[in-house]
């Protein structure tokens, strides 16, 4: 028994001294905010990383902590594409600090899956999305004219941090809590969980539901698919959309790209929404810096959901119409414009108050602010 421990202690030795003089590529991070980063998911151009290592395999690498010598979660994004976009890091950095992490040509421990997105063509043409900490939903053709119909971006609340939407829609009993949380959220004829829309003259343009979906990548720690739109008229103007979706590992919101185009030029005013249940005291957030939540009243034993929405510009205005409430702002013809819309659900463990959901979508606005640093070498 000595013996082999004798072993091990050497091994480990040699190791750790191979590990302090090899060579590496180098990543580091630095978060150069006041604030820690806690399990955030960022990105790094794959062609930095063939600048310093061109030899790499794709196959066949692992990033480390060179400090803790822990390895560090990653997925190659392909955004669609054949080749390798960016590498994607799943990383916790505290204020002021800097990160040093190691490429290392050797097999990576599989990464458990923390994003999920799919068309779902068994419910009538839903595409649904998740990840370790919510759920969503679009509504597709096959719904359009039904009483079921609805336009804006449906919420599934989760209390597990496991991925539900396939076994739910087996299931097919997703209004009820079975332990892992529900569908209760209802976006009737609103922009729902944060979607955008044209709005003129006081009124808002619905789209329609989306007519085609194509999955560009899929986990495990980023999903990313793009919904297309008919045509339709937005007040005797002929407007089409495609609306790029992605969720990331541990975060509540969606980032979402929106690019509209039609004839002409000039811009189109828009609102992104979030659907309201007409309480008298509502519990708001509306910052026309760029942010804007809402904490739904209590549902019965189902709970409460709090949806929101943050941009890295200052909104025209916000507004509470009777069903919904409403960030406005412009977009330009075929220039996308990128916001981040989400939920969070008060039995997920999380966020259990109006108080802590503000605050989080006014934290997130500041690190969209103060983005993590990153170089290669």
């Amino acid at each position: 028994m000595k013996r082999i421990f004798h072993c091990i202690v050497l091994l480990l030795l040699f190791s750790s001294h191979a590990f302090a003089q090899q060579k590496y590529p180098t990543i580091t991070i630095k978060n150069s905010s006041s604030a820690n980063r806690v399990d955030v998911v960022v990105s790094i151009p794959w062609a930095q990383i063939l600048k310093a290592d061109p030899k790499i395999d794709t196959a066949k690498f692992l990033v480390m902590n060179k400090n803790t010598e822990t390895e560090i979660p990653h997925q190659l994004e392909y955004k669609g594409e054949k080749i390798v976009q960016n590498l994607l890091l799943q990383v916790s950095a505290k204020a002021q600090e800097s990160l040093v992490l190691l490429i290392f040509a050797s097999k990576a421990k599989p990464v458990v899956a923390k994003t999920f997105a799919r068309y779902v063509p068994e419910r009538k043409d839903d595409f649904a999305w998740e990840n370790d900490r919510i759920a969503f939903r679009m509504y597709g053709k096959a719904l359009e004219k039904t009483s079921e119909d609805a336009y804006g971006i449906d919420v599934w609340v989760k209390s597990t941090e496991k991925l539900v939407v396939n076994d739910r829609y087996k299931k097919n009993d997703y209004h009820k809590d079975h332990g892992d949380g529900l569908d209760y959220y209802s976006v009737g004829f609103t922009l729902g969980a944060g979607s955008m829309a044209p709005y003129l003259n006081n009124k808002v343009y619905y789209s329609g539901n989306y007519r085609t979906s194509k999955v560009l990548d899929n986990g495990p720690l980023r999903s990313t698919f793009q919904l297309t739109y008919d045509e339709w008229d937005v007040a005797g103007k002929k407007v089409k959309v495609t609306k790029t979706i992605s969720i990331d590992a541990g975060s509540q919101l969606n980032k979402i790209e929106n690019v509209y185009s039609w004839s002409g030029s000039g811009s189109l005013p828009v609102a992104i929404g979030l659907a309201t249940r007409g309480e008298k005291d509502m519990k708001a957030l509306q910052d026309q810096s760029g942010v804007i939540g809402y904490w739904e009243p209590v549902h019965g034993a189902d709970g409460i959901t709090g949806v929101g929405a943050v941009s890295g510009k200052s909104f025209t205005s916000t507004l509470a119409e009777p069903k919904q409430l409403l960030a406005l702002t412009e977009v330009k013809n075929n220039i996308p414009y990128v916001y981040y819309a989400g939920a969070a659900w008060n039995k997920g463990g999380r966020i259990a108050d109006e108080t802590s959901w503000f605050k989080y979508l006014k934290e997130f606005q500041q690190q969209l602010k103060t983005p993590l640093k990153i170089t290669v070498k």
